[in-house]
């Protein structure tokens, strides 16, 4: 069967793609922040995975207000991505993987999750500013990427026992599936930060540690909150927590997990930013 060597949580913010196509990573405003990711990368490195799963939000660039799926599974080839407006190069194709992509998709209707299937889609930075994080220089053309979107956007959202419990049903599907691939699967986005109103530039640190420590061992501590509380801890935005959320769900069936890499930094594009590796015991 299918092995997931662990889960990946990182931000998304559009400004590291801008800062990463002008080679500004050594830059003071810059330069902490980036020097957190070489252990993670070299941990992908020696990993191998085949294929990677990637919750995020799409922000505007396939699903705007007017269609906003609850949950939507790529099953395609082939991801394109496209000018968001924020200054991010666009970046080469994202290479799809359709057979465990449907596998997942009928695990989840027959496990009462009614998503959007999506044999055609262009990702945005939600998805392709980690893999560039990752994988700099474009070099993800080995990964097999599974796109899994989640409405962060429009009210009403998923709450945060949904989106645990949507993970975990694909990380169910992932250890089901008869191949022999190795899976990461990735968080995306966060943590708080409000980017617009009266709280613009709101950021909470201590609940942000705080949730990074229960990740680890207690996921289910976050699970009771509903998105309008994330709203009052972690601003408007801060409800991206649920990508993590997913991550985090999809490894529940692994056991015990161990924490490889933890880093927290402020104030990035005024958001708390955090990064965090846990792995599974099918890790070299």
């Amino acid at each position: 069967m299918a092995k997931l060597l662990g889960g990946i949580g990182s931000s998304h913010i559009p400004a590291i793609g801008v800062a990463m196509d002008k080679g500004l990573e050594q830059e003071p405003y810059w330069k902490s922040f980036f020097e957190a990711y070489p252990p993670v990368r070299e941990w992908l490195y020696k990993q191998e995975p085949d294929i990677a799963v990637i919750f995020y939000n799409d922000h505007g660039l396939e699903f705007f207000h007017d269609r906003k799926p609850t949950f939507a599974i790529g099953a395609a080839e082939q991801y394109e991505n496209a000018d968001e407006g924020w200054g991010i190069a666009e970046i080469p194709p994202v290479t799809g993987e359709t057979e465990l992509s449907w596998h997942i998709v009928n695990h989840l209707v027959e496990n009462d999750f009614d998503i959007t299937i999506c044999q055609e889609m262009k990702v945005d930075h939600g998805l392709t500013v980690p893999l560039t994080l990752m994988w700099p220089g474009h070099k993800y053309g080995h990964i097999k990427v599974i796109p899994v979107a989640i409405n962060c956007e429009r009210h009403p959202m998923p709450k945060p026992s949904r989106s645990f419990a949507f993970g975990k049903a694909i990380g169910d599907a992932i250890r089901s599936f008869a191949g022999d691939q190795k899976v990461v699967v990735f968080g995306t986005g966060g943590l708080s930060h409000q980017l617009d109103g009266q709280r613009a530039g709101f950021i909470n640190k201590p609940f942000d540690l705080w949730c990074m420590e229960k990740m680890v061992d207690e996921p289910e501590a976050m699970t009771g909150f509903s998105n309008y509380e994330l709203v009052e801890k972690a601003g408007a935005q801060g409800v991206e927590l649920n990508m993590w959320l997913a991550m985090r769900g999809a490894l529940e069936g692994e056991g015990k997990l161990q924490e490889l890499h933890r880093s927290y930094h402020l104030p990035i594009s005024n958001t708390g930013a955090g990064l965090q590796l846990l792995a599974t015991a099918h890790a070299k």
